[in-house]
């Protein structure tokens, strides 16, 4: 009995390494990556007040009566915020669209919102749409991905895909092609548009002009230091994902890869292990204090050494994607504020190089 045990050890040790080959990242830990230098406003107390009813929520529910509860709460997120844009539904491909006032149709973003790939929707971060719509005289979709686990991780990215692909040729009143397209997302969603810009590389469609990342995964094996380090600091993943840090590895890749039936290493799921080369110009914006801040350096740099102009700014002490609390909390509008500024130096260089 103890050699059968003993074997089928071994058999689970070498699948495990051989299934998931974990390039080590950990030269990309250091202690110097800039934080502004600033202190939390005093509506940071507010929006932790926010978060604490998010918990409250669902506290107490489990499966999907949990799940229900969630994404009802967050689908109210953005109730009572005077929101200045236009909310057109849109079928096919499913999500709406954000157009604020004097758009140009020609300049489309896609968004790609968060929530674990198993909550959120347009509706839910529209506070984040309507800034960015108004930001980037651009008309802004927001993407609505298939949700697990009524659906499989796949399902959401190739809803991802088909919307970009669709986006280059359409506008909000129809077949019109695009000028100038950004991916933006958070969280979940920033990983998902991490992802897709490597896809677009690597198929042979246009690339977007910008890509933008609010918080984002980049790495589902939970490997970087912050994703234990900063438990106690992150008080909206904290209490929801903190626990996983008393299950060992190799046991949530295995649950990670039953659950998304994608391996927590590929590039799909984790871009931050895929090619970083070629890539567009994009900014990532994280805070200090959350469980996915090394995710965002780590990608940074690798993204960086592979010659990809990648651009991470963090803000001290703000709750995972703060930006979702404009107009309510000063550093989301910095946020937006450094985001436009981001956008106007990518237009500049690229009227640059085409006059020159």
């Amino acid at each position: 009995m103890l050699w059968i045990i003993a074997a089928i050890i071994l058999f689970i040790v070498a699948a495990t390494l051989l299934l998931f080959r974990l390039e080590d990242l950990s030269h990309l830990d250091r202690d110097d990556y800039p934080v502004k230098d600033t202190i939390p406003s005093e509506a940071n107390r507010e929006v932790l007040g926010r978060i604490r009813e998010l918990g409250q929520a669902s506290r107490g529910l489990r499966g999907k009566a949990r799940l229900t509860a969630l994404r009802k709460h967050m689908d109210g997120l953005s109730e009572g915020v005077e929101l200045a844009s236009e909310f057109r539904p849109c079928d096919s491909p499913r999500g709406e669209w954000v157009i604020a006032p004097g758009c140009d149709s020609r300049r489309r973003v896609l968004y790609i919102h968060g929530g674990a790939w198993a909550a959120g929707s347009p509706r839910s971060h529209r506070t984040i749409t309507d800034r960015l719509a108004q930001i980037t005289g651009a008309a802004v979709f927001a993407v609505d991905y298939r949700l697990m686990p009524e659906n499989r991780f796949m399902d959401g990215v190739r809803d991802c895909r088909q919307a970009y692909t669709w986006l280059l040729n359409h506008g909000p009143d129809g077949a019109e092609p695009a000028d100038f397209m950004v991916v933006a997302g958070d969280s979940a969603g920033g990983s998902h548009a991490l992802a897709l810009i490597a896809w677009i590389r690597d198929n042979g469609v246009r690339q977007a002009d910008a890509a933008i990342a609010f918080s984002p995964s980049t790495d589902l094996t939970l490997t970087a230091p912050s994703n234990r380090n900063n438990i106690g600091t992150d008080p909206l993943l904290g209490p929801a994902f903190g626990g996983l840090s008393k299950i060992p590895l190799p046991v949530i890749w295995w649950a990670t890869l039953a659950a998304f039936r994608v391996s927590p290493a590929s590039p799909v799921a984790s871009p931050l292990r895929g090619n970083l080369q070629d890539l567009p110009p994009t900014l990532i914006q994280a805070s200090d204090s959350e469980m996915l801040l090394d995710n965002a350096r780590r990608y940074a740099a690798r993204a960086q050494a592979a010659g990809s102009p990648v651009t991470l700014h963090t803000w001290p002490g703000m709750v995972h994607v703060w930006q979702i609390f404009v107009p309510l909390l000063p550093e989301a509008q910095e946020a937006f504020n450094d985001i436009e500024v981001f956008l106007e130096r990518v237009e500049s260089r690229a009227r640059t190089q085409v006059s020159a």
